[in-house]
């Protein structure tokens, strides 16, 4: 059995190769990603190395082997389902789920898991867009794009975040944003990108690092 903090680093491994690094993944960014120096990310990995779930040399490329991402996709499958079951039946909000579910996704068992996901209904995406694996590890990858490529005077759909944090999921809410909703571009700045946008009537002005932490879809 893994412990909780190798389960979360496979899991950090498999989301930043999800986030673009399709291929591998640099020590430092994953050490970033954590919050830990890249040495005691070395010392992790070394461990995982010797369990067989990832492949790498010291400071090199690190992959997931394909028990691994097996694993990874395990844990983030039942981290995504304790989000939505949080959201949908317990009314949390959606800035609240994530660290909740950062303590539930380390139950190990399967049928409870399984019995989660039924009674939700197979849900295939949670409070914040992201997809859910099912049982088998498959789930659906949706073309997106973030809110800072779409051009000005265009109207996009948002369907999912980016940044989960509470910080940042609470300032969305408070510009009247939520999956789903409508965005239409008004301007944006040149200098700063300082974007102009109007949901639901109402306009806001929101900085270049706003827009890049939400995806759309046209």
């Amino acid at each position: 059995m893994l412990s909780f903090t190798e389960e979360n680093y496979l899991k950090a491994l498999f989301k930043i190769s999800l986030d673009g690094d399709k291929d591998s993944v640099g020590t430092n960014k994953l050490a970033a990603t954590l919050a830990v120096k890249p040495a005691t990310a070395n010392d992790m990995l070394k461990k995982l190395k010797e369990k067989e779930l990832v492949d790498y040399e010291k400071y090199g490329k690190i992959r997931l082997t394909a028990s691994g991402k097996k694993k990874a996709i395990d844990v983030l499958r039942k981290h995504r389902l304790w989000e939505t079951f949080l959201y949908a039946k317990l009314d949390f909000s959606w800035d609240e789920v994530h660290e909740v579910a950062e303590q539930l996704e380390h139950i190990q068992s399967e049928k409870l898991v399984n019995k989660l996901d039924k009674y939700l209904g197979y849900p295939e995406f949670d409070p914040h867009g992201d997809p859910i694996p099912d049982q088998h590890g498959e789930f659906k990858v949706q073309f997106k794009r973030t809110l800072a490529d779409i051009e000005v005077g265009s109207t996009c759909k948002m369907v999912a975040v980016k940044d989960n944090s509470s910080s940042f999921l609470q300032y969305v809410v408070e510009v009247g944003l939520g999956i789903n909703n409508e965005i239409k571009v008004v301007s944006r700045q040149e200098y700063d990108a300082l974007t102009i946008i109007e949901v639901n009537g109402i306009k806001s002005s929101v900085s270049k690092k706003f827009t890049e932490n939400i995806f759309v879809v046209l």
